[in-house]
């Protein structure tokens, strides 16, 4: 998503020499392609001494990086090619490895990331790191702030002064605050590093639908509209528009449950059909009570249902309890409520409920 806040600074590849030495270097010693090599070398024309890459080939290989590694960091940011080894790269990598980052993750991470060994180390990778640390309390082994850089790596890449405390500080504002603010680093980083007019924006597009700062659902609702596009959140609406539903009852639903939006658009078809249609719930049930369709229908809704028919078929309750109420328990609780107690009747009902299971056994 972030993507459409930063984009690359890119130029048309420019006729070259294919039999120059930097060119030959990058196609035998990294080899890359040829239409790989030729942007490269177009970008650094007047290089001739190969010294300087052939130390950072090898700076790495120290480090750990596997070839293949090598090659996709030099493709993602061929500029650590001609980085000064002491002042520039070693230190960054140390930093690093001392965040958590061990072999094999190591190369893992800088293949993908090579451009962060270009940022400054003091200015913007540090400063950033301690806010981000912050912010999420008891990461202990550093597995949560390498997720978030692997997702996003502006958050380390820009001076923390003009994004990250500004947007914090902003969503602190609206009440998004400690294990909130947390969860929505850890599921949506480039919220962080985003242009503050429009974090504004997308918050007070939230407030619209009806969320207000007082509620432990805006983060949820914040975190589903950033992840959609305009286009697909209208589409999401459409679909529930055809079943019926008002748009007032849609925006009930996503204050009720901003996760199901999320949702993905044949899941709700299929659940949304099965409900109605199915099932014979009113509309309304699924207006006050939408998280039964970000219920996996496979494997929990299909199989509780055919149980709750047995037990009606065989009336093994004076009142059988409700599709709704079922599904909100354990699976332990469910087994032994729904079929473990009824021992004359727990293989017709045990085969009701893994039936799925078991003839998805049989095709394989």
């Amino acid at each position: 998503m972030y993507t459409r806040f930063f984009s690359s600074l890119s130029s048309p590849t420019k006729a070259l020499n294919p039999n120059s030495p930097f060119f030959s270097y990058l196609t035998n010693t990294f080899k890359l392609t040829e239409t790989q090599a030729l942007s490269i070398s177009n970008r650094f024309s007047r290089v001739v001494a190969l010294e300087k890459p052939q130390s950072v080939h090898n700076l790495l290989h120290e480090y750990g990086l596997s070839e293949t590694q090598i090659r996709s960091a030099v493709r993602v940011s061929p500029q650590i090619l001609f980085a000064n080894i002491n002042k520039t790269l070693r230190p960054k990598l140390e930093f690093f490895q001392q965040l958590g980052l061990a072999l094999p993750d190591l190369g893992n991470f800088i293949s993908k990331n090579s451009t962060l060994l270009t940022v400054s180390l003091e200015r913007k990778l540090v400063p950033s790191i301690e806010i981000l640390k912050k912010v999420l309390g008891n990461d202990w082994n550093g597995k949560d702030l390498i997720l978030i850089m692997s997702k996003c790596n502006w958050v380390v890449r820009r001076d923390p002064q003009t994004g990250l405390l500004g947007n914090i500080a902003f969503l602190e504002s609206c009440g998004i605050v400690g294990s909130q603010l947390s969860m929505l680093l850890k599921r949506q980083p480039w919220i962080f590093v985003m242009p503050e007019p429009q974090l504004r924006d997308i918050v007070s597009q939230v407030l619209g639908m009806g969320f207000s700062v007082d509620s432990r659902m805006l983060v949820h609702a914040l975190y589903t509209v950033s992840c959609l596009s305009n286009q697909t959140f209208r589409k999401k609406l459409d679909l529930f528009h055809s079943f019926g539903f008002s748009e007032n009852e849609c925006m009930e639903m996503f204050r009720r449950a901003p996760g199901l939006l999320r949702t993905s658009e044949k899941k709700l078809k299929f659940g949304i059909d099965f409900f109605l249609n199915t099932v014979k719930f009113e509309k309304s049930v699924l207006v006050y009570r939408p998280t039964c369709l970000m219920n996996s229908m496979e494997n929990r809704v299909i199989p509780r249902y055919k149980v709750l028919q047995v037990i009606k078929l065989k009336k093994l309750l004076n009142k059988a309890p409700s599709l709704n109420c079922i599904l909100n328990m354990t699976e332990d609780e469910f087994l032994e409520k729904f079929i473990s107690r009824y021992r004359d009747d727990a293989e017709e009902l045990l085969v009701a409920y893994k039936g799925h299971f078991l003839d998805s056994s049989e095709e394989s």
